[in-house]
């Protein structure tokens, strides 16, 4: 019954064709939301996304399309379209009243400081899952073996996706705590902005210690503000997703982070990246989400002054390291 669900994947990036693809190869029917025409064509008549997923044969089950409106009758739907997109790309979109929504995005709205599922929720009026983890979408494309977590209210459609996207390579979890799965995968972008700048800098291991340290200590702070279970960040979507996303150059955030430390203008190398690093905007939701609950996240606050206010990392490392001493656990 599983494998005859149609399955619509929306955001053609690197992860959304990795996911579409997984699926297609598991002998799923699966339709790909494409922005671009360059992109859908590329599916349709060579099996490869070579502008966001260079390298990798697609299944030719999988298919494309630039019209939203095929997505209607599917009774799974997979976001993957970049946070800041979601609203204005889906609001007048219409779906079968029993579709399973799925989220694969990561970031926090800058305006509303609702996270993906709440976005959605917003739009469809149901009850959204997601799904984060240390997850590069090239590796999970080669089959390296990975994990992965599902959050979501109702346990068994918790098991229904979880069954749809396991593999041999890859093993998927679930929990119940889709705040904290996304305030994980949101301010782990921030923190891997931070990371390529101390790389860059040459800081070295003990700094790249304290920082990924410190920086789950923010996470833990905003996500508990906010309703999260504390075991969250000791999972998958906590700390896993951290670790990776700060020691790897494949991460766009990271490697965001360490073109500014380069000299980049922030901005302009952000325009100019052909793929999203959801952690600048993040910054700044996080800056202005951080006052208005008067939560202290001062590695966050300090890459949104770099990205924004033209400070130096220099400066921002300076300003972190003497800041009035306290308590480790506050």
């Amino acid at each position: 019954m599983i494998k005859k669900m149609k399955i619509s994947v929306l955001g053609a990036g690197a992860w959304g064709t990795t996911i579409a693809n997984l699926l297609a190869h598991k002998g799923f029917d699966v339709l790909i939301w494409a922005r671009e025409k360059s992109v859908k064509k590329l599916i349709n008549e060579k099996n490869e996304n070579k502008i966001f997923l260079k390298g990798i044969k697609l299944s030719k089950k999988l298919i494309a399309t630039n019209n939203l409106s095929n997505i209607s009758d599917s009774d799974i739907i997979i976001n993957a379209i970049p946070t800041q997109y979601i609203r204005p790309t889906l609001k007048d979109i219409k779906i079968k009243g029993n579709a399973i929504i799925l989220s694969l995005s990561k970031g926090i709205e800058i305006n509303t400081y609702e996270r993906p599922s709440e976005i959605l929720h917003d739009i469809f009026h149901k009850d959204v899952y997601v799904l984060s983890g240390p997850n590069f979408a090239v590796e999970i494309s080669k089959k390296k073996p990975a994990a992965t977590t599902i959050a979501g209210k109702d346990e068994k459609i918790r098991k229904i996706l979880q069954e749809i996207l396991k593999t041999e390579y890859l093993r998927v979890y679930e929990n119940d705590d889709v705040i904290g799965t996304e305030i994980g995968g949101a301010v782990k972008n921030v923190i891997a902005i931070a990371a390529g700048m101390s790389d860059k800098l040459n800081l070295g291991h003990n700094t790249k210690a304290a920082l990924i340290t410190r920086g789950l200590n923010e996470i833990r702070k905003l996500g508990k503000k906010l309703g999260a279970k504390d075991i969250t960040f000791l999972g998958l979507s906590g700390i896993g997703d951290l670790i990776l996303t700060c020691n790897s150059n494949i991460s766009r955030n990271y490697s965001l982070g360490y073109k500014i430390a380069s000299g980049k203008e922030p901005l302009k190398t952000i325009s100019e990246m052909k793929q999203i690093a959801e952690g600048a905007k993040t910054a700044k939701a996080l800056y202005k989400l951080s006052k208005k609950l008067s939560i202290e996240m001062p590695i966050s606050v300090e890459v949104y002054r770099v990205i924004y206010e033209g400070k130096s990392p220099q400066k921002a490392l300076e300003t972190l390291m003497t800041r009035k001493p306290k308590p480790e656990f506050l």
